[in-house]
This record gives C-alpha cells, structure tokens and sequence, in this order.
C-alpha cells in the first residue's frame, strides 16, 4: 500500500524571556514529494542566538529550493546547508556584538529515501511503531562521557555539564556533522527532530510510545504539555517538528450512474 505523511511543527517558550528556537517544515519549490523539517536552537545573548536559528531556517530553505533530487547527493546538501549557516552566523558577528550560535537537525525527505544531519544537541529518532531504531549522538560534552564509558547514559541526564556542547553553528572552530540516511521505509515509522527543551524530559522508550499512539499534530501537543508540566516553571525554549510514515487511504472508485 502507498505510504503517505503526517506531518507537524510546534514550539513553546517555555520559561525563558524570548524565543530562540526555530522550526520549520519546508517543501520543495518545484519537486513534489520532497520536503525539509528543521530545528534549530539558537543561543547568544539577546536576540543573538534568535537570529542564528533564523539563519539555519533561511539557508535550508535557499538549498533545499535549489536541490536538484537527480543529480544531488542528499548528504552532501544537508552538510552544505549547515556549513553555509555556521559562515553566515560567524560574518554576522561583524556587524553586531553579539554572540550568535546554533544547534541544527535536519531531515530531508524524498520517495523512498529519508537523510538526516545535526550538529549539535539538537535529536533525531527515528521509531518504527514504539520502537526506537535510531537516534542522532549530540555533539557533547556528556555524550563524549558517555561513549568513553565514564559515565552512564542515566548520569548524563543529571551531570553538571549536560550543556556544554563541543560543536555548534556559528562558533570560532569548524562544526562538526554528523549524517547519515536510510532507504529502509514502512508505515509506522517515525521521525522526531527536536531540541534539548523538549528531549530533556523524555526516555526513548516514553518518547516512542506517545509517538506511536498519536497522529503528529497530536503528539506535539502531548508532549509540549509533558515537557512544561516537568519543567516545573524552569523550562528552556522547546521545539519539535515529527513525521510520521502512513498507510495512504485508498482512492475512492468513481461512483457508476
């Protein structure tokens, strides 16, 4: 059976006195089927990290509009986007003095083929019905901990340093890019891009579960409601964006008279 999406964006404010967060959902201008969710949470004093995040949104969009799906390598677009916005945050330092960063994920969808990249502590999951098949590794200090074996993944969630990022868009050294794809597609799977506002309250194993048992839309809501129910009134920025994979309703035969 054909496989169609359901898609959504969603943010709060949390706690905090602006938002820095960005979000989207992009189609192609000219190529149908072909679309771009991006999170990106801003940091850098007043106003500075909002105008970052805009930064990553706006490059997106400029080369996802020029991304040419028959002779583009997805990958490689994805980490130009990302370089792209790290050169133009970093110029705009000349102009201002603020110190504008970004975390960035990216999810890059066309028939049969869904590719991925962040830099950052900004996620992607990938679940197939409540199960979790994959997850983006933060570019951070606790996740370096973490993979060296020094602390677990449960310390991580409570450690000092849990937001001290090694890699972001903007900052003096080159991003460091994770990305990666798969062509391996069914109903029932989900994507969920999200920044460390939302993630921070949630196991793989919840996230997945409330996923599952929800249309996209729905499932933004729950878990913005989870996420500043926890914060407890301290709550970051939080923006999510998820797409689900689902089974296409089957065209209605035309009635015969």
């Amino acid at each position: 059976m054909p496989i169609a999406l359901d898609a959504c964006a969603a943010q709060h404010q949390g706690d905090r006195k602006e938002q820095q967060d960005r979000v989207a959902i992009l189609a192609h201008a000219r190529k149908r089927g072909v679309a771009l969710a991006v999170v990106a949470d801003g940091m850098g004093g007043h106003t500075g990290g909002a105008l970052a995040a805009e930064q990553v949104v706006h490059t997106a969009k400029t080369n996802l509009d020029q991304f040419s799906t028959i002779d583009e390598n997805p990958q490689l677009m994805l980490e130009g986007s990302m370089r792209e916005a790290h050169t133009m945050i970093k110029a705009s330092r000349f102009m201002n003095e603020m110190d504008p960063h970004s975390t960035a994920v990216m999810l890059l969808l066309q028939p049969g083929r869904i590719t991925w990249g962040h830099c950052g502590d900004s996620r992607l999951y990938h679940f197939r019905g409540q199960n979790l098949l994959n997850r983006s590794i933060d570019h951070s200090y606790v996740e370096y901990l973490v993979s060296a074996g020094k602390i677990t993944a449960e310390q991580a969630l409570t450690h000092p340093n849990r937001n001290v990022l090694l890699a972001s868009l903007g900052g003096q050294d080159d991003p460091k890019i994770t990305v990666d794809e798969t062509t391996d597609l069914a109903a029932g799977d989900a994507f969920v891009l999200c920044s460390d506002g939302l993630w921070a309250y949630f196991d793989e194993a919840e996230l997945g579960m409330l996923v599952a048992q929800s249309s996209a839309r729905q499932a933004c809501e729950i878990l913005i409601d989870k996420a500043r129910e926890r914060a407890k009134g301290g709550g970051d920025n939080l923006s999510l964006a998820i797409v689900k994979l689902v089974d296409a309703l089957p065209k209605k035969a035309p009635l015969q008279v």
